[in-house]
C-alpha cells in the first residue's frame, strides 16, 4: 500500500516538489528499483487474453518478459538500474498482511462466482487481485538480471527502505517505485512510472524530498508522523481522519503525541494500543544492509546464457532475445559517458546577487581606468 494519499497531499501542499520528465532526462543516472513491485506490475500488465503469459510447459513468463524488455528500455535511455528485492517482512507488517490475506480470500470467492456466471470481465478483474509474487518469480528474475549484467541487492527486510538507504549514501540517484513510503524512509528522490511500458506514454513523475519538506514547512520527524496519520503498512490509522485533516493536525500540533492530546476521541476513533511509536522508529531506523558491503557492477550481458535460459528454458523467441542483448551491449557503451552536471556544483543565484556582482565589476573597471593615468596615448 505504501502511504495512503501521500502523492495527493504533496500535490496540494508542495506542488513545486513534483516534476514530470521524459525517461531520457535520466541519462547516466543510477536508480535503485523496487524489484517486487516491478514483478507484480509485470504479472498484472503483461497478459494474453486476460491471463498471465505461459510457455508450453505451463510456466508463467510474464515477469521475465516484463523485466527483460523494460530493463532494456531503461538501459537504452542511459539509466543504470539496480534492483532491490524484499527480505522478510517486519513483524509490525503482520496486521497489513492479514488484511491482504482476507481480501485474497474474498477475491477467490468472487472469482468462483464470476466463473460460474461466465462473467469474463470480472474473471479478469479478480484474477488480477489474486496475483502474487512468489519466491520462484524472484529467483527467476535474479537469474535473468545476472545474465543481463544488471546488479541486484537482496534486502534483509523492506526493499523500499534498502533503496532509500542506497540513495542516502550516494550509491544511486533515486528510488524507482510506485510506493510513496520510499520518501518516508528518507530517499531524496523518488521516481514513479519508471518501469511502465513505453506504450502507456506516461512521463516519469519525480518527487524531491527536500523540496517537499521546504514547501510544507515540516521537519523530517513531522513528515514521518504525517505519513503515519495518513495510513501506512505498519499500524492502523485513526478512523475518520483523511488526508486534509491529517495534514492540518500535524501543521498545528507538530507530533502525533500532541495530536492525541487535543483530538476529539468521540468524533475520531483511535486504535487500541496504537503502535505509532514503533512505526515511527521503523521508518527512521529500518533494518537495511550496509551499503559499504555492496559493490554495484554493471557488466557485459551473457548472450549465450540468456539464450539458454530464456529460449531453451522458457520458450522465448531466440531472434528477439539476441536483438535485446545487442541493445544492452550498445547501450552499455553509451552510458559510460558521464553526465555533465557531475562535473559542476549547481548553485542558485538570486537577481540581487547578480546585480551586486555587476556593480562590483563596474567599480573595478572604473578603478583600473583611473590607474592608467587618464590622457596616455599610444604612439602611431
Amino acid at each position: 500500500m505504501g502511504i495512503h494519499n501521500l502523492s495527493k497531499v504533496i500535490g496540494d501542499h508542495a506542488p513545486g516538489a513534483v516534476r514530470e520528465h521524459e525517461i531520457k532526462s535520466y541519462f547516466g543516472r543510477k536508480v535503485a528499483i523496487d524489484a517486487s513491485m516491478s514483478i507484480y506490475q509485470f504479472l498484472i500488465a503483461v497478459r494474453s487474453e486476460g491471463n498471465v503469459l505461459m510457455n508450453e510447459d505451463g510456466d508463467t513468463t510474464s515477469h521475465l518478459m516484463g523485466m527483460f524488455y523494460r530493463t532494456i528500455r531503461m538501459v537504452d535511455n542511459g539509466i543504470k538500474p539496480v534492483y532491490v528485492f524484499d527480505g522478510k517482512p517486519p513483524a509490525m507488517k503482520s496486521g497489513e498482511l492479514a488484511k491482504r490475506h482476507q481480501r485474497r480470500q474474498e477475491a477467490e470467492k468472487s472469482l468462483a462466482e464470476a466463473e460460474e456466471k461466465g462473467d469474463a470481465e470480472n474473471i479478469e478483474r479478480f484474477n488480477k487481485r489474486l496475483t502474487k509474487v512468489t519466491p520462484q518469480h524472484n529467483d527467476e528474475v535474479k537469474q535473468l538480471l545476472k545474465l543481463m549484467g544488471i546488479p541486484y541487492v537482496s534486502a534483509p527486510c523492506e526493499a523500499e527502505a534498502q533503496c532509500a538507504h542506497l540513495v542516502k549514501h550516494g550509491k544511486v540517484f533515486a528510488v524507482g517505485t510506485e510506493d510513496m513510503d520510499a520518501l518516508t524512509f528518507g530517499s531524496n528522490v523518488l521516481l514513479r512510472h519508471l518501469t511502465f511500458s513505453e506504450a502507456r506514454k506516461m512521463p516519469i513523475q519525480e518527487f524531491n524530498y527536500d523540496r517537499i519538506i521546504q514547501e510544507m514547512q515540516l521537519t523530517t520527524d513531522q513528515f514521518v508522523d504525517l505519513c503515519i496519520l495518513l495510513g501506512c503498512d505498519y499500524c492502523d490509522s485513526i478512523r475518520g481522519i483523511g488526508q486534509k485533516k491529517a495534514y492540518d493536525l500535524i501543521k498545528q500540533y507538530k507530533t502525533i503525541e500532541e495530536v492525541l492530546e487535543h483530538l476529539d476521541t468521540k468524533k475520531y476513533t483511535v486504535p487500541e494500543d496504537w503502535m505509532f511509536k514503533e512505526a515511527r522508529e521503523l521508518f527512521k531506523e529500518p533494518e537495511v544492509k550496509d551499503v559499504e558491503e555492496e559493490e554495484l557492477k554493471w557488466t557485459e550481458p551473457d548472450e549465450e546464457g540468456l539464450v539458454e535460459f530464456m529460449c531453451k528454458g522458457k520458450g522465448f523467441n531466440e531472434d528477439r532475445i539476441r536483438n535485446g542483448v545487442k541493445k544492452l551491449g550498445k547501450a552499455r557503451t553509451t552510458t559510460t559517458q558521464v553526465r555533465m552536471d557531475s562535473f559542476f556544483k549547481v548553485t542558485s543565484v538570486t537577481k540581487s546577487s547578480t546585480a551586486e556582482k555587476r556593480k562590483s565589476d563596474t567599480q573595478k573597471g572604473s578603478a583600473k581606468k583611473k590607474g592608467r593615468g587618464g590622457g596616455f596615448r599610444r604612439g602611431k
